[in-house]
């Protein structure tokens, strides 16, 4: 007589870890999520036969200031920079708002760099002069480094951003007088 046949635990563990119907649109959502951590992106959008499908992860500054984390738990030069100080920068904006007539706005979504390359020196600096068209700090949008220029004359009063920082459209960069 043959002995009986028992389920392998392979197959048992997999039936416990899976519910026996399980929605197709949440695995597509999930796998897009798994690509999203595995490749290191921020957004991914599917369009197939007329669904479109969009998984997006989003940082904010704001929650990074309210839950500081440890340095070694930073994954990118460009977060040390942004959680290095952002605290004083709220004091200084007393002195200037940013609905000064001489600050000078982002004109797009991206990340500041105030230099033109790591360890290089800043373009600008509190107190600095500048001439009309000098290149005051780079926007990184979509890996095209856009400078921005000072679009006056005028002496530094106030510097809104930090190196790294990411900033929205319209946001306040810098401060001329």
């Amino acid at each position: 007589m043959p002995p009986s046949k028992k389920p392998s635990s392979k197959s048992s563990a997999k039936a416990a870890a899976k519910p026996a119907r399980q929605d197709p649109d949440l695995d597509l959502i999930a796998s897009l999520a798994e690509i999203l951590n595995a490749t290191g992106l921020t957004e991914i959008e599917l369009d197939r036969k007329g669904t479109k499908v969009r998984v997006s992860k989003t940082m904010t500054a704001v929650a990074s200031i309210a839950a500081p984390q440890p340095a070694p738990a930073f994954h990118g030069h460009a977060h040390a920079a942004a959680h290095a100080a952002p605290e004083p920068a709220p004091a200084p904006a007393a002195k200037v708002s940013g609905d000064h007539p001489g600050t000078v706005k982002s004109p797009m979504v991206g990340t500041v760099y105030m230099a033109p390359s790591p360890g290089a020196a800043n373009f600008i600096e509190v107190g600095a002069t500048v001439k009309e068209g000098q290149t005051l700090l780079i926007i990184e949008a979509m890996k095209t480094m856009n400078q921005i220029h000072a679009p006056r004359a005028g002496k530094i009063t106030q510097v809104f951003v930090e190196n790294g920082q990411p900033v929205e459209y319209g946001e306040p960069l810098v401060a001329i007088e």
